[in-house]
């Protein structure tokens, strides 16, 4: 096995061919079942601060995440060589941890007849061909709208245009193997507001698939300024009970903590504050949560999870009641419940 040299959609037939080899590898040294990961990847990132220059970097890393099985034991152990002596002492290496742990009545694969089938194309990759150069100047750019936009902006804290693209394969010894290949690029920007000696530090960013569709550096700039500005003067108020209108950003985060108090590892581990609360009335009526993981480009889009099963559209809420917890193939059975596909985290 050699090195990919490429990490676009050209790269998935190379992996998948690795990932096949390493799966008869596995059988030949006794696993009664594997799974494989691979990835590829590689991008550019570059950072300016207060007018200079101070990063620009180049990354490519590639990987393989090999798990394998004997019976109810589980083992896995990982390498970035593909040479087939590094993959021999790795797969050798995963199949002694195995041999040596406790057995587990619901490690193993997802069945077989769950395995995804027809997969949706759903337009990931999207590779922009900027240069350094012209990173450093929208870089640059976004900086400077920011310290234009008001002279209360007296310093800055990093500007930083990254572009990411890689290749992921999924296969398994039931004779699923599949992958995609997808990009990522975006650009933030992070300023500090000075008055009467206090400062206040705030940022603005964009990202998207498509890197020609990023947000104008100068709103990007302008639009952190701004929220810096926003912050000098704050003040605390009387103890009070009010509505309260919560940032996009931080509403997120509220609903992230609320995926992972639903997520199978923290429910089976009882460590989660919502364990047993299926069917109940979380929130008001109008509420809905749903998880749309085939939206085209989008960042949180996946045609398969970490088990190899198909995603599909669902409702966690309805009307404000829990119908669904974040379910993988481990976890499922720990709960005695089917997956939900969700092996990885949520999509979308």
């Amino acid at each position: 096995m050699s090195a990919v040299d490429i990490v676009g959609p050209e790269a998935v037939p190379h992996l998948q061919a690795q990932v096949e080899q390493i799966i008869a590898e596995a059988k030949k040294q006794g696993a009664s079942a594997c799974e494989v990961a691979v990835s590829v990847e590689q991008g550019l990132s570059t950072t300016v601060r207060q007018g200079e220059v101070e990063t620009v970097e180049f990354n490519r890393d590639q990987g393989f995440g090999i798990t394998l099985y004997v019976g109810q034991r589980k083992g896995s152990a990982s390498t970035s060589a593909s040479g087939e002596a590094a993959i021999r002492e790795t797969v050798a290496a995963a199949l002694a941890i195995a041999k040596h742990a406790s057995e587990d009545e619901c490690a193993g694969l997802a069945d077989a007849g769950l395995m995804a089938r027809e997969l949706p194309q759903l337009d990931l990759y999207h590779a922009w061909s900027i240069t350094p150069e012209q990173a450093i100047e929208q870089a640059l750019s976004c900086e400077a709208a920011a310290f234009a936009a008001d002279q209360r902006i007296k310093n800055a804290d990093g500007t930083t245009l990254n572009t990411h693209q890689g290749c992921r394969v999924y296969g398994n010894s039931h004779g699923f193997i599949s992958g995609y290949a997808s990009t990522r690029h975006s650009l933030s920007c992070v300023m500090i507001a000075e008055l009467g000696g206090l400062m206040q530090r705030d940022y603005w960013y964009d990202v998207n698939r498509q890197g020609e569709l990023l947000a104008d550096a100068g709103s990007i700039g302008r639009r952190a300024a701004e929220r810096a500005v926003s912050r000098l003067g704050a003040r605390p108020v009387p103890t009070c009970e009010v509505p309260v209108l919560f940032a996009a950003e931080l509403a997120g985060g509220l609903f992230g903590s609320f995926l992972a108090a639903i997520s199978g590892g923290n429910l089976y581990r009882k460590s989660s504050f919502l364990e047993g609360s299926l069917g109940q009335q979380l929130f008001p009526e109008w509420l809905k949560i749903d998880e749309r993981p085939h939206i085209p480009r989008a960042l949180g889009s996946a045609a398969f999870d970490g088990d190899g099963l198909a995603t599909y559209a669902k409702s966690f809420v309805e009307r404000g009641e829990l119908l669904s917890y974040v379910l993988g193939t481990y976890s499922g059975r720990k709960l005695g419940m089917p997956s939900t596909a969700n092996s990885g985290g949520v999509h979308n």
